[in-house]
């Protein structure tokens, strides 16, 4: 099979334990675009933490945001964007406040989130994490809910941040009775993530593949998360990362190493390396 496009997850894919990108992961994906492939990003992350990885990896093509729910580039060109309604995402917040928990609304050009109530201190370092660039800004308000009243947002994503996991359980099959418009994720015991009736890692992925031209058969996607699981049995070749959870590995095609122990460069020089440039392959009349 010949394979045009490779869609990678951001943290615990590509960024190793200690945040960073390895120099044998940029190389590559330096290769792997010189043989024509068209590498994106596929990540929950929001578009401008997105980013920062995209301009250290030199990638200039659409990259995949907020769950699928927003593709651009790094030129702010908009392919695809679908917005939780601003009355949606009122009665939502109305009703998340009723637990102790911390609510952020990630839009592109800013997150807006109530002051923290969770006692972890840990567990409240996480809800913004270290990939967001200095210049997105934060907003902190006491009550949010009585901050959309006056200023409503329509966001591509709500995050929420639990302190209880009993309250992570009971939020998420109350969202999912009460609004039938909303796509609920849940990431871990202590988080969800609320998205657009439609929207997750698939769907937008397969969005700019049939933009491009490509078919899912010659996509390749490596992940890590279990958000990534519907990738990895919808494409090609998916791909699970040596640290991924036993039911993502059972998913995939194939297992590489870890994060830690550049799997993605591993799986990189073992599958492209044997794989003609593209360009070459249309001159040979190959493909089209």
């Amino acid at each position: 099979m010949i394979y045009r496009l490779l869609a990678l997850n951001i943290d615990g894919t590509l960024i190793q334990s200690n945040g960073r990108l390895s120099k044998s992961s940029k190389e590559a994906i330096e290769y792997v675009q010189q043989k024509g492939i068209y590498v994106t990003l596929v990540t929950s992350r929001s578009l401008p933490s997105a980013r920062k990885v995209a301009k250290a990896l030199k990638l200039e093509n659409y990259i995949v945001t907020h769950q699928g729910a927003l593709i651009s580039d790094n030129a702010d060109q908009t392919l695809y964007v679908n917005r939780l309604t601003e009355e949606l995402t009122y009665e939502i917040v109305r009703f998340l406040e009723g637990f102790i928990c911390q609510i952020r609304l990630v839009h592109e050009k800013f997150s807006l989130a109530n002051k923290s109530r969770l006692n972890h201190n840990m567990l409240a370092k996480t809800v913004f994490n270290s990939g967001d660039p200095v210049f997105y800004s934060h907003q902190f308000v006491d009550v949010l809910s009585e901050v959309l009243l006056e200023e409503p947002v329509s966001a591509p994503k709500i995050e929420v941040y639990f302190e209880e996991k009993k309250d992570c359980l009971d939020a998420k099959e109350v969202l999912d009775k009460m609004f039938e418009e909303v796509n609920i994720v849940q990431m871990n015991d202590l988080r969800l993530e609320i998205l657009p009736e439609g929207v997750n890692k698939l769907n937008g992925l397969l969005y700019l593949a049939e933009h491009l031209g490509i078919n899912r058969r010659e996509i390749v996607v490596i992940g890590d998360s279990l958000d990534d699981k519907e990738m990895i049995e919808a494409v090609g070749l998916g791909v699970a990362m040596g640290n991924a959870p036993s039911e993502l590995k059972f998913s995939a095609d194939w297992v590489t190493r870890s994060n830690n122990q550049d799997g993605v460069a591993y799986m990189v020089k073992e599958h492209f390396r044997k794989q003609q440039p593209i360009e070459f392959l249309r001159k040979m009349n190959i493909i089209k």
